[in-house]
Formats: structure tokens, sequence, C-alpha cells
């Protein structure tokens, strides 16, 4: 890995811990098993590739890091929507998985019924924390309808900062796209929602934050969304060529449970292919930033790179 990715990464990755223990209620809040289900799948590990992506881009839009403080809290609440979608997709209702970033996953930890309500306390949570953002306040709105949107099931996309897919809408056509010969249009269209779509407002959160003006946004969304379907694409491509050691969650779960993926379709070499065009195309759409989107363009790179 290239030694500034990596420092980025690393660097984010402390500055949201850091973000998250401050916010988190702590374990021994009462009542404790919930806050402790929530602390156990959000400290678990994870990239907090979100947070940081929503970092940079707050960071590359004010041409400063004097936003950092109200980015960080903005990129933890995102880390804890991601962490309640884990929590979520994991149960036995859904993908019934016991290995989540290396960790036995909430429900094995903490069983069923506390590990719905701990997703369901992040998702409460990080809406709160969104809410009261140092900002002023019509950033605030644009950012609320933006996130909201985005883990919907994709209506909404009329609103401001509106996003065409929703996250929770890509599950519910990822569940019952199993058993179905897929095709290439459904596998597109559940990866720009599970997983494009929460990517893609990690990006644009961060310049609403900023204050970034209507053409700047839509540049953030193209790259949010070019970015993120590289993201699932090589994720799908891993989930075949990868062991659960490497991966941190349980491998080959995606041709177990017949999934709707990217190599099901084109094959393993037309996927990389196809993401590094998408990473391409990514870059293109911050060009007029200039170097100031080196950082965001660095992430997209080590996207499609990334061996877990």
């Amino acid at each position: 890995m290239n030694q500034d990715v990596k420092h980025l990464l690393q660097s984010g990755a402390a500055l949201t811990d850091r973000t998250l223990e401050r916010l988190l209620p702590t374990p021994d809040t009462q009542p404790h098993s919930i806050h402790r289900a929530m602390r156990h799948s959000t400290f678990a590990g994870g990239k907090r590739l979100r947070p940081i992506l929503c970092l940079e881009a707050a960071r590359m839009v004010a041409g400063s890091h004097e936003l950092d403080t109200p980015a960080a809290e903005l990129g933890a609440a995102l880390e804890m929507i991601h962490t309640y979608s884990l929590i979520h997709d994991d149960l036995p209702a859904l993908d019934n998985d016991d290995l989540r970033r290396g960790q036995p996953t909430c429900h094995v930890a903490f069983g069923e019924a506390t590990a719905i309500l701990a997703g369901d306390a992040l998702q409460t949570l990080a809406f709160q924390i969104i809410s009261r953002l140092a900002v002023p306040p019509g950033s605030v709105v644009s950012i609320l309808q933006a996130v909201s949107d985005a883990i919907s099931t994709g209506v909404g996309s009329d609103l401001p900062g509106g996003l065409p897919y929703g996250m929770i809408g890509g599950q519910v056509m990822d569940i019952e796209s199993e058993g179905v010969k897929p095709s290439a249009e459904l596998v597109e269209r559940i990866h720009r929602s599970k997983t494009g779509a929460l990517i893609t407002v990690s990006v644009v959160a961060g310049g609403f934050l900023a204050g970034a003006d209507p053409e700047m946004i839509a540049r953030l969304r193209t790259f949010g969304e070019k970015a993120g379907l590289a993201f699932q694409i090589v994720d799908d491509v891993l989930d075949v060529t990868q062991d659960s050691a490497q991966l941190g969650k349980t491998a080959g779960k995606d041709t177990a449970s017949d999934k709707a993926t990217w190599p099901a379709i084109f094959g393993i070499e037309q996927s990389l292919h196809d993401a590094q065009e998408l990473i391409e195309d990514a870059f293109a759409a911050l060009a007029p930033f200039g170097t100031a989107g080196d950082p965001l363009k660095s992430l997209a790179l080590y996207l499609t790179t990334r061996k877990n």
C-alpha cells in the first residue's frame, strides 16, 4: 500500500475512533446490554472508509482542516449507520452470518433481540448527532435529507441532494434475487443501492457540510457513485478469491447463497477491468478540484487494489 494512502487511512480511522468513543454511550451506561452490543460491533474493526471519505470531501471543498470536528462527527454518524446495516445484514433472517470483521457477529455475541435493537439504536443516535452538527442549519437539513434518502427504500430522490438509490431497497432486492438467475441490470441496481448509496452520500454529505455549491455536489455525487460501485465489484471478487481469515468475514457466502454478484455475470477478469474503468471515471469527476482532490483519488484507487 502506498505510504500516503496508509497514513490517510490510519489518521482518518484514528480520528473517527476517537470521535466514536466520545459520542457512543459507555459500556457502563444503562441499559448495559444494548450499549455494550452497540460498541461491540462499532469497535470490532473496520477500515472507516465512509467517515474518511466524508472527512476528505469536506477538506477538499473547504480547502482546509477547519471543519475537521463537525466532519469527524458526521463521519462517526455515517459509521454508526454502516454498522447498524451490518448488524441487521448478519441476522439469521437475512445473511445468517457468524463472523464480521474477524469477530463474532452481534447476534452471536448478544442474542438476536439485542442485536436488532442495537442496530436500531445506532441508526437513531446517528441522526441525533447529525441534527446537532455545528454548521449552518441549511447544511444540516441538506445532510439529513441526503442521508435519509440514501439509506431508505429509494424514494425521495427528488429532494435536494437526493440520491436515486436506497440502501434498504438494495437489501430487499438482494434478498429477493437469491436463487434467481441474475441480470447485469439487476446486479448493478443492487450494488448501487445496497453498498454504493452510503458510500456516495458519505462524499456528498462532506460536501454539504463544507458549503459546496450545486456543481460541486454533482461532481462529488458522480465520484461517489463510481467509486462505490467499484468498491462493491471488488468486494464480490474478493469473496470468491480470498479466504475468511483474509476477509475478516465468511468467504464464499455470495456463491453459496446464489447472490447476484458482478463476477457471476461478467467473470473475475472483466469485473476487475470494470472496477478500474469506474475509478478512472471517478477521477475525472474531481478534475476541477486539482491537487486538492488527490486524497479522495488515492482512496478511490485503494478501493480497487485492497485484499480485504
